[in-house]
């Protein structure tokens, strides 16, 4: 069911939007909480957690974009000045080349170590064809979490774009993406 006429991304689109969102914020959090455990492999049980949740992110990004391949978004309102656009489009876009490279950067060096990475022992994705290299899978982690480090500066910069057109330009925005709301413009 599409709600354009509304300036409203359908309610499919809003629900991926959301668990997305919450995925990110909980997995961000895991591996946080992984530096700070007591063993390794304390440290090693905690991150379990972190590589299954990448694994169920990639799979829902993946639906999320297909989604919007097939439902393109509503237009966004007309008040939004031509770099807002372009902004909000690079960010978009970022997000999606993000949330789908992290996951296949962690199975990369997981594989690289010799893992498999389980999710939560429903089934496991099995290692890649990749050379045993503890420095090499090192080093994609390290690149992993500089990924990580920009996306929240982009969930930062969106989050603030939704709220400065909703609260100052009073548009709607961010009601663009939730089932209640008037979006204007």
């Amino acid at each position: 069911m599409h709600n354009h006429a509304a300036g409203k991304y359908t309610g499919f689109a809003m629900l991926l939007h959301w668990l997305i969102a919450v995925l990110v914020i909980v997995s961000w959090r895991i591996a946080e909480g992984a530096e700070g455990a007591a063993t390794r492999e304390a440290r090693g049980e905690i991150m379990a957690n972190h590589f299954a949740i990448g694994v169920v992110i990639f799979a829902v990004v993946a639906v999320r974009l297909i989604w919007r391949l097939m439902n393109p978004p509503p237009p966004a309102p007309a008040g939004h000045k031509g770099w807002e656009r372009t902004l909000a489009r690079i960010v978009h876009t970022a997000f999606y080349v993000l949330l789908l490279a992290m996951p296949i950067a962690g199975w990369i060096a997981m594989s690289s170590f010799g893992n498999r990475i389980s999710v939560w022992g429903l089934f496991e994705l099995p290692r890649l064809p990749v050379p045993i290299n503890q420095a090499l899978g090192e080093q994609i982690f390290e690149l992993h979490a500089l990924a990580g480090t920009t996306l929240l500066i982009l969930i930062v910069v969106h989050a603030l774009g939704a709220l400065k057109h909703t609260i100052i330009d009073k548009d709607g925005t961010l009601f663009r993406m939730l089932p209640f709301g008037r979006v204007r413009g």
